[in-house]
């Protein structure tokens, strides 16, 4: 594999009259790097007078990314998100996840005054990070272990009244971070000016509980970095570019909707004529998504008979465990039985066959997954259409564990895309997302697995945390009950929901008698967490698993009585 610094590289730049590659870096052009970091004008540079020296004032909104959001910066292919986790001063930084088809730049634009110099520097950590200013000069670090200062200047050119800075990773070499970026100098005249409305506003589709939205993009002085979607007068949610898709709504019922434009300085537009819209009648006849479903893996510890479970226990719903990669981006049970022809496909068809059905689980927390051997989110999504055909599906769940796919940044996105993808092309389909959580709610990455969600309109139906393993604790009824409301908080804080809305759309999946920590679920205490779910309202129900729960089906017989 080509190393960076020979992987797509253009022809030297001609800096200062010069073929210059001494300094060792490259300097975007267009959509190619070049070797050149000698100091260069601005666009619009000519025969000028001397430039003025910049007063230090950091230019930059949001510079430390303590807001928790990316409002006020622009990182292509979604490839940015902030963690909390590791920093260089306060407590967020810049994620960005670069892959092998994107470097993961993010970049701010700012007023400047012309014929001016400005210094550039920032905190990072990584492989082939960069930081620059478009049209200018850039620098770069090949190798940062710990966070790092990178530093450089610019000129403005007469009559030049704006300046992009950057930051971004190269192809391939994985997730870097940024913290404290500061460009110093003065700032140029703020921008006053109001962006255009935006035009034509209408519905483009609708289930159940979502209904999608477009318009034609507005125009704006400086440039519009994001579009308010409001429902009914509330603000729904914020995108950055002329489509959305608002969630979380009730069945068969009716909502108006506006959106306004937004620049950088905050200036807002007026909104848009309203349009209408009715969601779908929930075709299930069924309040919402509801579902008591205990993981049954063939692959392990003597299946037992699922029709008899069924039987026994009055249980309907299986998460049957783990759809795998195999040879590359291909689903296969436990990566190594085949989709259709065996024993998961003839248990599948007796579970529907005395009146039940399934969710694959798939992923885990360990094996050979499809999330990092599916090289974009449309093959992922390819792969699980492949699982969706075989069995027909209603719903699918990832579980997304470890530091393949839940710890990696690239992986989640990759992830939600691939589900947003699916639920587009398989209307009706639910889609679940079950991951780790710590006994007060999300930890970083469940924060920024939701974040993300919310952020790329992923339209997850259910966010199913695993509530044990928390080290010891013992207090299994109390800790999963304050798991669960701290994810609710983070749902409603996320999303905007109510708390019933936010409710409808968490799922706990514990686990019966002893955990791998040692914590001990009693019958008595998943009774307790059965009927807490069932006062809340939630959405789902799992715990692991059916081939533990034995001789009498204590823990399945519990969870059929979940009604949400």
């Amino acid at each position: 594999m080509l190393s960076p610094s020979t992987a797509r590289v253009a022809p030297a730049l001609v800096c200062s009259g010069h073929h210059s590659t001494a300094s060792g870096g490259p300097v975007r052009i267009g959509n190619r790097i070049v070797a050149c970091l000698g100091a260069a004008l601005l666009a619009g540079a000519g025969a000028v007078a001397l430039p003025t020296t910049a007063q230090a004032a950091n230019l930059l909104d949001d510079p430390g990314f303590e807001s928790g959001g990316l409002s006020d910066w622009n990182c292509s292919d979604g490839a940015g998100s902030v963690v909390s986790s590791p920093v260089h001063s306060g407590t967020k930084a810049l994620a960005g996840a670069a892959s092998a088809s994107s470097n993961a730049r993010c970049a701010q634009t700012v007023a400047v005054q012309p014929g001016t110099t400005y210094t550039l520097s920032a905190w990072v950590r990584g492989s082939y990070v960069y930081l620059g200013a478009t049209g200018g000069t850039a620098t770069w670090t090949a190798s940062a272990a710990d966070y790092t200062e990178l530093t450089t200047s610019f000129t403005t050119g007469a009559g030049q009244t704006s300046a992009e800075v950057y930051v971004h990773g190269w192809y391939g070499q994985g997730t870097y971070h940024a913290d404290d970026i500061s460009l110093d100098g003065p700032g140029g005249q703020p921008d006053t000016e109001a962006p255009g409305t935006p035009g034509t506003p209408r519905v483009t589709g609708t289930s159940a509980t979502s209904v999608s939205l477009a318009w034609d993009a507005a125009t704006d002085n400086v440039g519009v970095t994001g579009y308010d979607v409001f429902r009914d007068g509330t603000l729904a949610t914020t995108v950055t570019g002329t489509t959305a898709t608002v969630t979380g709504l009730a069945p068969d019922t009716g909502y108006d909707f506006t959106v306004r434009a937004r620049d950088r300085a905050g200036n807002t537009s007026p909104f848009t004529a309203a349009v209408h819209a009715t969601t779908d009648p929930d075709g299930g006849g069924s309040p919402g998504f509801v579902q008591a479903a205990p993981y049954l893996y063939l692959g392990w510890g003597n299946p037992p008979s699922p029709t008899e479970v069924m039987s026994a226990t009055g249980i309907e719903w299986y998460t049957m465990a783990f759809i795998l990669a195999r040879n590359g981006c291909n689903p296969a049970w436990d990566s190594q039985r085949p989709l259709t022809g065996g024993q998961d496909e003839a248990a599948v068809n007796a579970i529907r066959a005395a009146g039940g059905d399934v969710v694959p689980s798939i992923g885990g927390w360990s094996g050979n997954k499809l999330g990092p051997n599916c090289s974009t989110a449309q093959a992922l999504a390819g792969a699980y259409q492949k699982v969706i055909d075989a069995y027909d599906l209603t719903a699918i769940d990832v579980d997304i564990e470890n530091t393949d796919e839940f710890e990696n940044p690239a992986v989640q996105d990759r992830i939600l895309n691939a589900l947003k993808i699916v639920k587009q092309n398989n209307p009706g389909l639910r889609t679940i997302l079950t991951f780790p959580t710590l006994n007060t709610g999300p930890n970083s990455w469940g924060d920024r697995l939701i974040e993300r969600a919310h952020a790329l309109q992923a339209d997850i139906d259910n966010f199913t945390i695993m509530p044990f393993n928390f080290g010891g604790h013992s207090d299994m009824y109390g800790h999963t009950v304050n798991a669960t409301e701290g994810l609710k908080a983070k749902l409603t804080s996320v999303f905007g929901w109510t708390d019933a809305e936010a409710y409808a759309h968490i799922g706990i999946s514990g686990m019966n008698n002893n955990s791998d920590v040692g914590e001990v679920t009693t019958p008595q205490i998943w009774t307790q967490i059965r009927d807490w779910a069932n006062s809340h309202d939630i959405g789902r129900l799992a715990f692991w698993s059916v081939n533990r729960d034995r001789p009498n089906w204590e823990f399945t017989r519990i969870t059929a009585g979940f009604t949400g």
